[in-house]
């Protein structure tokens, strides 16, 4: 199952972490240096929820994100898997 919020559309984002070193200037030391900038992959913060669906008389098994979860407490269930397509 690919790693996707199944309401926002969010998905895993491409990045950088930094690495420096070095004591910054304002603690007295000479500033800090990148040593070296690494690849990495920001995961989207994905749950796996059951919701009930009034409309619909049963209960589907969702993997959304904390953001997805906002979205479908705030604009209710049916509508927002409607909009999204999954039903």
């Amino acid at each position: 199952m690919s790693r996707h919020c199944m309401i926002t559309g969010a998905k895993p984002v491409r990045g950088s972490s930094i690495c420096r070193s070095g004591k910054a200037k304002k603690q007295g030391g000479i500033g800090t240096h990148v040593t070296a900038i690494t690849p990495r992959v920001f995961q989207p913060n994905l749950k796996t929820k059951r919701v009930y669906v009034p409309e619909l008389k049963r209960t589907v098994t969702l993997r959304v994100s904390a953001r997805g979860l906002k979205t479908l407490t705030k604009h209710g269930a049916y509508a927002s898997l409607k909009k999204a397509g999954v039903l």
